[in-house]
């Protein structure tokens, strides 16, 4: 099971200026590495006049990292490599980070370069909201109406999170827990309801 690790809680924005060249880095939450490339071509599309997208991503989080990043036209090693060890240091996942860098007529040399991905990118991850991701699993619950009350009251007392409710010769139940809340509430239930009730994994 992967430990909680934080997470991008919502995009941020945020721009400099060196020399006349504008830097504007944009955060957002990619789970999948499919969806870092999804949002990297995104912004791409909505700033087509930069002349580079310079962009860095880690999806999962420890063991199970996976990393991409790019130059973007940049001289080989002063934009990506920079922009992934500021994300990597950030220690945080499910992240991908692009900066936009508009030209403005004056040439930075490589390590001023470096410099300013660096700074744009440390400047987005200072002003970065972030949440804790934690593992959580799908239960369907099948009860008879009389142990509805009790059921609900468990699911609360529990965190979890009522996702459906069907009512029919019994009632059906699909909730949401983080795992190891899930434990404490499934042995609980086998206790309230005498063994009779148990939940059942969906995902």
């Amino acid at each position: 099971m992967t430990p909680p690790y934080r997470i991008p809680a919502a995009s941020t924005q945020s721009e400099i200026v060196i020399r006349k060249s504008r830097f504007l880095t944009i955060i957002q939450r990619a789970s999948t590495v499919a969806a870092a490339r999804a949002a990297i071509a995104k912004l791409r599309a909505e700033m087509p006049d930069a002349n580079h997208h310079v962009y860095a991503f880690r999806v999962g989080f420890g063991k199970t990292v996976t990393e991409g990043m790019s130059d973007d036209g940049e001289p080989t090693g002063t934009a990506g490599p920079p922009t992934l060890a500021v994300v990597r240091g950030s220690d945080v996942g499910d992240i991908v980070l692009v900066t936009a860098r508009y030209f403005g007529g004056t040439k930075l040399g490589t390590g001023g370069l470096v410099r300013a991905y660096t700074e744009g990118a440390q400047l987005a991850l200072s002003q970065l909201k972030t949440e804790l991701k934690v593992e959580r699993r799908l239960v369907g619950i099948e009860l008879p109406y009389s142990l509805y009350n009790v059921v609900k009251l468990l699911i609360d007392a529990h965190n979890g999170a009522v996702e459906e409710e069907i009512f029919e010769a019994e009632v059906l139940v699909t909730a949401r827990f983080i795992v190891s809340d899930l434990h404490r509430f499934s042995a609980e239930l086998r206790e309230r309801s005498s063994g009779s009730v148990q939940p059942v994994l969906l995902d």
